[in-house]
Order: C-alpha cells, then sequence, then structure tokens
C-alpha cells in the first residue's frame, strides 16, 4: 500500500490535539481546572477540594496551566490571590465532559455492590478519573499519531503506520506502541497483518473532534471567563478526525451515583455542556495512583 503523506491542515491539527494532550495529561491538572471551573477560589479554598495533593504539588500546577492561559490569577493584594478559569479554560470544559463520557462508556469498570440494595452493578467512577484514565490511552508517545493515522487510512500496514506517524524511526520502534493499543482495546489486527481502529479506538472520533477544535480556537485577548457561554467549535476545520462524521453519539455525561461517600462535595458547570453534579468528581476517594483493573483499557 502506497504511503500518501498527511497534508499540511491535518499535521497542523494533529499537533494541535497532542499539544493540548501534553497539558492535560499531568496527573491532577484536569482536577485542578475541574475544581475551578464553577467559581474563582483562593489557594486556601482550592487545597481542601483537593485533599489527594501531597504538600507542594498544587502551587507548581497552578503555575503551569496559568502560563498556558487555562488559568488566571489575580492578585488583590499580597496575601488575597484568587484563581478562576479564563474564558480559554472555561472552553475546555465541554472537552473534559466528552472524554470523561467516553471513558465512561468504554473503560472497564469492576463490579460492587449496591450499599441500598446490595445487588451487583458497575462501579461509578468520578469523571476527573475517567478522564485521568481514557489520557492514559492515549497520551503514551505515537499513541495519538498512529489512532489519527488509521482513522484516516481505515486498515493498514505497520510499515506504512511507522513511515506516516514515526517518521525517522526504524519499522521495529512500531510495533511497540502499536502492541500497547491493540491491549488497551483501541486498535486490533486482522489475520494479513494490517491494523485498524477498534469500535471503542473509533468512537475517540468526538473526543478528538472536540480537542481539535478548541485548539484551532484563536486564542482571547480578554482572557476573563465569560458568563454562560463558551468558544463554538470552529466549522470549518481540517483532518480525518473532524472531517469524518462520528460513527457513534457522543455518550450522554456520567450520572450522579444515587448514593455518594462522605467526601468534599463540588458543583461546576461546564459552558455548552453538561454540568458536572454535586459530588461527581469526588464521588469516591481516589487512590494515590490510579487503579490499574485485570486485563482492561483502564489504567
Amino acid at each position: 500500500m502506497a504511503t500518501t503523506a498527511p497534508t499540511p491542515s491535518a499535521s497542523h491539527d494533529l499537533s494541535g490535539v497532542t499539544k493540548t494532550l501534553d497539558l492535560l495529561a499531568p496527573r491532577w491538572n484536569v482536577w485542578v481546572l475541574m475544581t475551578l471551573s464553577s467559581q474563582t477560589l483562593r489557594y486556601a479554598e482550592i487545597k481542601p477540594r483537593l485533599p489527594w495533593l501531597a504538600d507542594g504539588q498544587l502551587h507548581p500546577r497552578l503555575r503551569h496551566l496559568t502560563s498556558a492561559g487555562v488559568v488566571e490569577r489575580t492578585e488583590y493584594a499580597p496575601r488575597h490571590v484568587t484563581y478562576g478559569l479564563t474564558s480559554r479554560g472555561a472552553a475546555l470544559m465541554p472537552v473534559l465532559a466528552t472524554i470523561a463520557s467516553w471513558g465512561d462508556t468504554y473503560l472497564e469498570k469492576d463490579m460492587v455492590a449496591n450499599k441500598a440494595t446490595g445487588e451487583m452493578e458497575a462501579e461509578r467512577i468520578p469523571p476527573a478519573q475517567n478522564i485521568d484514565d481514557a489520557l492514559a490511552l492515549i497520551v503514551p508517545r505515537h499513541a495519538t499519531p498512529i489512532l489519527w493515522s488509521l482513522q484516516a487510512r481505515g486498515s493498514t500496514t505497520a510499515n506504512s503506520l511507522a513511515t506516516e506517524a514515526m517518521p525517522g524511526y526504524g519499522l521495529t520502534a512500531v510495533y511497540k506502541p502499536l502492541e500497547r493499543l491493540a491491549a488497551d482495546g483501541l486498535i486490533t489486527a486482522s489475520g494479513s497483518g494490517d491494523y485498524q481502529l477498534s469500535a471503542s479506538g473509533r468512537a475517540l472520533s468526538p473526543v478528538f473532534q472536540a480537542i481539535s477544535a478548541w485548539a484551532a480556537a484563536p486564542a482571547d485577548t480578554d482572557t476573563r471567563r465569560p458568563r454562560g457561554q463558551g468558544l463554538a467549535p470552529s466549522q470549518n476545520r481540517s483532518g480525518p478526525w473532524v472531517t469524518t462524521p462520528s460513527r457513534r453519539p457522543t455518550p450522554a455525561a456520567p450520572a450522579a451515583p444515587a448514593v455518594r461517600a462522605a467526601g468534599p462535595a463540588l458543583t461546576t458547570t461546564s459552558p455548552n455542556g453538561p454540568a458536572w453534579k454535586a459530588g461527581d468528581l469526588f464521588s469516591h476517594q481516589i487512590p494515590a495512583r490510579p487503579v490499574s483493573p485485570t486485563g482492561g483499557p483502564r489504567r
């Protein structure tokens, strides 16, 4: 199969997506953004809402997100500083909702007993954890370029993927990321040796569409968060994930659990997207590291 180089516009889309993923991927960045999504808060108000962050972990994340233009730091006095989302940060909330919906639909969940009825049911995972676990599958190096190429091609060989998604690397280098993506259930291999997206891999289309549209939207010179509205996705986009209609509608936002464990409550509202219900973000205590399930794509 002949290898066709990606168009400049598609390469630009891919670059914007990978940069956005690099912004979101570091542990707890998503939790910080979601904590600030409903109101501006002082540091002393943020810390109790993120009790799992060790001392010294919050300030670096706030600095990084502020430098990236998604969080605004306002100093009223030396000891009175608040943090809130910029308009750019507020526009990320529908993107996070889309990622959370994909994770809630496609990532494996343990079966647990319902505290009220005793019946076994799928564990309810907080949206922020679904986002972190979904990002862990698509952020590793070369994962997104490979998925991007497969979306454009439909089915292709390892050699073509190595040439297109990993230029400058030899053929053997592509097999490790391919094995990881296959183990995570995002791609499958045919008997002839060709690779293609799985059903869950194809369902990433709205995720990459949302990220690509956010990355391409012009940054506002006025970074103050607008009230009640977010940035509308661009209608004139390019790239395989944007021009290809979604094969599956975006799943509904995760429902709030009927019985919530004790913990910090948070109500956040994403502009042009579903609202995070009180307690959704912290519906149960999150371990220091993501839980690794037995034989599943949740990381």
